[in-house]
Order: C-alpha cells, then structure tokens, then sequence
C-alpha cells in the first residue's frame, strides 16, 4: 500500500497540490504483479535476472556472496596465504593468524561454505580469460585461454598482452635507460580488473580481450549497475556500483583497485602522459566493452588494412549494428539504452552521417519531428562485415 504526504503550496499566484511517495526500501517494486523499468519513453517488463539483481542490492548483498560447491579444503591453500601477505603488506585490514577466519571476516567463507567469490580467487572454475594477438579482424596470430584462479590470472593475463605491445626506450642522462610503453599498463591492468569484478558470472561467456597493431578492446559479459551510463565514465563524478562485492573488496585488500569507483578516473590519470592514446566506453545492455587505442599511428608502425577513411568508432560500430530498416533517434537511444541525448548525437549519430554510413529520411529538414535514419549502401556493407 501507499501512503503519500499531500500538501499544498503558494507557487505564485496559485496554490498547487505536492504529493510526496517515500522511496520503498526493498526493490523492485510490483504494480498490478508486474514489474517495470523506464527506457527512453516507453514501459518495459523486467527480466527475471533484473528482479534478482535488484533485490541483491536491495539488502546490501551481492551475486558472488552465493553459496557453491566447492569445499575448503579444495581451495588453493598456498594462494589463499600468499593473498593474506599481501593485504597484511598494504595495511588495509587487521588480520589474525587463522586464514579461514580471516575469509570468514571478509565474507569470502559464510556458514563455512565457499562463496562464488572464493571459488573465483583461490579455486577451480568454469569462468575464463581469453585473449589474443590479432592481425586484421579476423587474422590471430597468437591466443591464450587463462582459466587459473582469478588471484593469479590477472597477472598472467598482463604477461601475454606486454609481450603482445610494441615496447620502446630512452635514455635521458642517467645510467639506467625508460621503458616507453605502447600503452599505459596501469590503465590496461585498471581496466582488466574492471572487466572482471564487473562481469556478470551467470553469463558463462569469457572475458574477451583483443589484442591489434593500434588498439586493445576488452569485453566482458553484463551491463551497468544502478543508472550508471557509458557516458557518465568520461566524468570524474561518477557514481559507481559493484555486482561483485566480494571480489572488489578483495582487490581493493591487496591495493590493485579502490573501492570507492575511481577506476576510470585514475584511467584518464594514467593517459595524461600519452596524449596519442583514448579510451572508449560502449554498452549494448549485455556487454560492456572498453578500447584503448591510438589517436594516431607511428610512421613505423604495419596497419592491419589500408585505408582511405577513418576507422569507425566503437559507438558507431554498435549503431550500425542495432540499425533495422528506418529508425528514429527516440528509437536508437532506446535500443542502444543511451538516456542523454547529446551525448547520442556528438558521438553516435554525428560521426555515422558525417562517415555517410547512415542518411535522413528528410534531408531537406533535419529538425523535422518526423525525421527518420536508415543505413546507406555503405552502411548496409559495413553492417554486414559487422555481423559476420
């Protein structure tokens, strides 16, 4: 039941009614048995992982706090006391010398089953870090599948793409010459911890990273938290959610990440010192998608391709791929779940006109409240190379 607080105010020369409905504490909330969201301007029913999710925030608890079936005992003893040396060395939490009270204390170990989040860290599991060396979008020329605890994969996963970037040196004066770096590892490792203590472990997709001449992409499986948007991680105001709570702890523990969702600002922080390396961020509501890449190429450097244009743009990339016959930009925004319409315009739209991957339906008015996009001949070509 509702029970709203109705008051009336002077609002000029009128009166006018506030009706005020305390925010319920436990989501989501049913109306008439149903369970709905906003999307652009329409009304959607919520998936049944939604309604979990939800609910999981809801009492402050997270996915990777589930229960499995590992035992104890089948955990890595010999990770679990090499994790706990390296917490005690940051100083971040007060240990005893009983690691399994230790786990018990950080959650990692309830009712003396193993939670997700140990599994991933210290055991044997179904989940991967796959990634490769590639020539071309489809030529590989080198690839991995990391299946190692999670403790250990990281660092593993960061051998592999340091062999797989170009590596340069200077020497400024002094006896010991400077590793220059094709792009920042601090951002790259950043962002591989992201892709993991985000990804959505009921997906059983693997982490994806690929690994060209001028970029790295890393996908992982899951969508933003909360009202969190692709756009909103190129501001340092950011609020940030964590699916897996457990894990971000974890790492935070042993001083790889923070928990207070500053990764991509400290990302951003990283780039200052290569002025020639962005970063994109890109959501299609199942994935999630971040690519480092070079805002220009070395003279020295192979392409993968020759050409005579410029590379579309991750986002452009994804619009091309929801496009389906004559679609508004009401419609786009809401498939792409893309709420600022700016934003959709200066990196979306703007770019594929621009690139004549997509027309108006009426050219001659571009502001028409009828106006309509569709691929072009071009566009339909690079679609189809997209879906292959």
């Amino acid at each position: 039941q509702i029970f709203p607080q109705i008051s009336i105010k002077d609002f000029g020369d009128k009166k006018i009614v506030v009706i005020h409905v305390q925010e319920y504490p436990l989501k989501p909330v049913a109306y008439k048995g149903r369970y709905l969201k906003r999307v652009g301007a329409s009304n959607h029913l919520l998936s049944v992982e939604e309604i979990v999710e939800l609910q999981i925030q809801s009492i402050n608890s997270s996915f990777d706090a589930v229960h499995v079936k590992t035992e104890i005992n089948d955990l890595n003893q010999e990770l679990i006391q090499s994790f706990f040396e390296e917490v005690k060395n940051t100083g971040r939490l007060e240990l005893t010398d009983n690691h399994l009270v230790n786990l018990e204390k950080l959650g990692l170990i309830s009712k003396q089953k193993v939670t997700l989040a140990a599994n991933l860290l210290f055991g044997q599991h179904n989940t991967a870090i796959h990634i490769g060396r590639f020539k071309g979008r489809d030529h590989i020329i080198d690839d991995m599948l990391i299946k190692a605890p999670l403790y250990v994969a990281v660092d593993e996963t960061m051998t592999f793409i340091k062999k797989s970037l170009r590596l340069e040196y200077t020497f400024t004066g002094e006896l010991k010459r400077k590793e220059i770096w094709q792009f920042p590892l601090s951002a790259l490792r950043e962002i591989l911890l992201n892709s993991i203590i985000h990804k959505d472990y009921r997906n059983p997709t693997d982490v994806i990273i690929k690994i060209f001449d001028d970029r790295i992409e890393f996908t992982n499986p899951g969508s933003f938290m909360g009202n969190l948007k692709p756009e909103d991680l190129y501001k340092d105001d950011y609020k940030a959610f964590h699916r897996n709570k457990l894990l971000a702890e974890a790492f935070y523990l042993t001083g790889d990440v923070e928990k207070y969702g500053t990764g991509f600002i400290r990302i951003r922080k990283y780039l200052e010192e290569y002025p020639d390396v962005s970063y994109s961020v890109s959501s299609d509501g199942y994935f999630v998608q971040v690519i480092v890449n070079e805002r220009k190429v070395t003279q020295d450097t192979p392409q993968d391709t020759p050409q005579d244009t410029p590379q579309d743009t991750p986002q452009v990339e994804s619009l091309l791929k929801v496009f389906l016959g004559e679609m508004t930009r009401e419609k786009l925004q809401e498939v792409l779940n893309l709420s600022d319409r700016e934003y959709f315009r200066k990196e979306y739209l703007k770019p594929a006109l621009d690139s004549r991957l997509i027309e108006m339906t009426i050219p001659r008015k571009p502001t028409s409240r009828n106006q309509k996009y569709r691929l072009t001949t071009k566009g339909k070509e690079r679609q189809r190379k997209l879906n292959e």
